[in-house]
This record gives structure tokens, sequence and C-alpha cells, in this order.
């Protein structure tokens, strides 16, 4: 059995079987009780005490109506604060502002802010942006990886190609869902330089901005000189904190202008995110600097632990270095299987997500949530082994 090192995770408490399927509603609900689930983004730990702390106060206080209607405020000044802290980057607290989630928040800044014209998507893509394109009177342009690629990189030939023929907008996530790529500062100012030769836009989907492993730095788009007047980004603690089911996330503008569009824009279009995903935001941003660090060694330990009871269990499987979030993309084609996700579910009663819901056609792939405890995370190695060897 692999040993796990020494961590300093004290704060991170795993919830166990019967306390995921009551907190975890989608990702243990959905599944029967024979089946470990490590699909959908969500951990299998307890909320952050400040968080719940916070949360507490605000429903005993009656704080269940709608959200202040209003640019920046005390949320802006949490997030101005955790982008100092975390990534050194310098935000004005008034050009912030909320809205419901991530993919809602880029949805509104492209139909907002970007002109209209083709979308530019990375792919492999999770799942919701696929259809982002569409959703908003768009033409999709895949920016494709290759699957035998021993790293995940964009491909800045076929980006600058795409915008000669006349893209108008890259869909930027990063840290990358599902490659688990942090991109560096170079390679974000290769993709700014194609943008700006070309006049495009950038929507930076930075969801996953707080877990970047083994101290490796996330660089916001907006950070760099030049991207300011041609991105937005759209940031939230969900991810990092667990609050997806809160409502809460935030756009986040350089440029006055950018800023003042997105605020003035019709309420119809944003007008539905939840004050108690503002009071945990805060929570989260101000004082849950603490547990994150914690997370994040967790988060290191149990990836390490997957890809050693990977190599054992499963040693043609092909696993790039996961340099951010909890999700893993794992190569499984030398099993012969074109749907590993549904060989998993049937025969070791392990649900994952299937590789073809982020790249449509390609077989033989899996995402994993690796958010859980040691026990787990070899019992989903074991189940995964079960069913393709």
């Amino acid at each position: 059995m692999t040993v796990l090192p020494e961590a300093p995770d004290a704060l991170v408490r795993d919830l166990t079987d019967e306390e995921a399927r009551a907190a975890l509603v989608c990702k243990w609900g959905l599944v029967a009780p024979d089946v470990l689930p490590a699909w959908v983004a969500e951990m299998d730990y307890a909320l952050a005490e400040p968080i719940v702390g916070a949360l507490q106060r605000a429903v005993a206080q009656g704080r269940t109506g709608y959200p202040a209607f209003v640019e920046g405020g005390p949320l802006g000044e949490a997030y101005a604060g955790f982008a100092q802290r975390r990534f050194g980057h310098a935000v004005d607290p008034e050009r912030v502002i909320a809205t419901v989630d991530v993919t809602a928040g880029v949805r509104l800044a492209l139909d907002v802010v970007v002109p209209p014209g083709p979308l530019v998507l990375p792919v492999p893509a999770y799942r919701p942006q696929l259809a982002l394109a569409g959703i908003c009177g768009r033409e999709r342009r895949d920016l494709l990886v290759d699957p035998a690629a021993e790293r995940a990189e964009l491909d800045l030939d076929a980006l600058e190609a795409h915008f000669a023929a006349g893209a108008r907008v890259l869909l930027l996530t990063q840290p990358h869902n599902p490659w688990g790529r942090v991109f560096t500062r170079a390679e974000l100012e290769a993709v700014r330089d194609v943008v700006t030769r070309h006049g495009g836009w950038v929507v930076s989907d930075e969801i996953h901005a707080p877990l970047t492993l083994d101290g490796r730095p996330h660089v916001p788009y907006l950070s760099l000189e030049g991207t300011a007047e041609h991105a937005v980004a759209v940031v939230a603690a969900s991810k990092a904190f667990n609050v997806a089911g809160l409502r809460c996330a935030q756009l986040v503008a350089a440029d006055a202008g950018i800023a003042e569009r997105l605020v003035r824009t019709e309420m119809a279009r944003n007008d539905s995110w939840s004050v108690l995903g503002v009071e945990a935001s805060i929570a989260a941003y101000a004082e849950g600097d603490a547990w994150l660090d914690a997370l994040r060694h967790r988060l290191a330990a149990m990836r390490d632990l997957f890809v050693a009871e990977l190599a054992r269990e499963l040693p043609q499987a092909r696993m790039r270095p996961l340099e951010a979030t909890y999700l893993a993309w794992v190569d499984l084609r030398a099993y012969g299987h074109d749907d590993p996700a549904a060989r998993a579910l049937d025969v070791g009663r392990l649900r994952v997500n299937a590789g073809h819901d982020f790249h449509p056609g390609l077989a033989g792939h899996v995402r994993v949530n690796l958010a859980t405890s040691a026990e787990r995370v070899r019992e989903i190695v074991r189940r995964l082994a079960l069913a393709l060897r």
C-alpha cells in the first residue's frame, strides 16, 4: 500500500459516506448506493469554518432576500484583497461585479462586451463551455489539443489562424479543466500577442485559480500589461471552497468602460446571484487562507497517491502532470474500451466523467475527481482496474 507523506492539512476534514450523501446531493445523491462517485467537481470535505460561521450568522439574521444590486462593495473589497495576497494582482474593488455563476458570467461577458463573431474554444473543455457559443449565437471554432501530446499546450499557430479567419474571442480556462494545466506568464503573454494583433477579445474563466499545486503561481490574465481593453475575467470561490450551490461568482474588469457596460446591462441579464453566496464568498476570500493552504496540501497528496496507485494497478494508463485542480484527465486507450467511464460504472460501480463529454468523438479518456479521502482514492483506482483489466 502506498504510504502518504505527512502534510499540514488538519483543517480539511473528510466527510463520511453518510455525511457526503446528505451534503452533496448531486455528486453522491445521483448515484446508486453501491456506486462510488468521482465525477462532478465537488469535494468530499467539510466546509471551512469561516464559511459555516458566516452562513449561520446570515441565516440567524434572516438574510435570505435579494442581494444588494451594486458593484464592488464588501464582496469587491474581499476579492481584491484575496487577489492581491494570493496572486499579487491589484484589482479595483469597484470593478468586481457579482453574477450567479461562472458559466453565466462568461455568457454575460460574451453578450454584453464582446463584438459578434466566432468563439475559439480550446478542446477538451468542460461540458457547459461546449454549448456556450451556440447559446450566445456564435460559431464555435475548436482549438484542439493533441491527446497524444506529453504536455497540454495551446497551439498558437492554430489560434492565430482562427483569428485571421474571423474569430472574435478566445474563451480561455486557466488553470485548465480538464487538462490540469497552469499556464505560465510567457504562455499567456503569447496568447495576448496573438489576440491583440487581430483586435480580438479574451474571456478568462479563472474559477480554479486558487487551486494551483506545488507552489505554482496563478497568473491572472488581466494582470498582464496590455489586456485591460480586450478582456474580462470570471472568478468564484465555488470550486476552491465547495460553495457552488450558493450561486455567486464575480466578473472582473480592468477597464472602466468595460466595467460600466457590465454594470449597466439590463437586470434580466444578471439578477440571480444569492445573498448567501455573497456572504460565503466574502468569508472565503477574507478568512479562508489557512483552510485553502491546507486544502492544496491535501489535493497534492491525493494526486500523488492516485498517480502511484494508477502506476501499480493500471500501468498502461497515461496521465499528464496535474498542476492544478483536483480533476485528473486520464488516457485509458491502451485498455481497449472506447467508453471506459461506462465500463467503470457497469463493472466497477464507479462513476467518473466520460472523456467524450469534454472532447466530442474522443475515445478512451476519463476525468476523475480526486478531492476525497485517501481510502476512496485507493478504491477509485481499484474499481477502475477491476473494470478495465
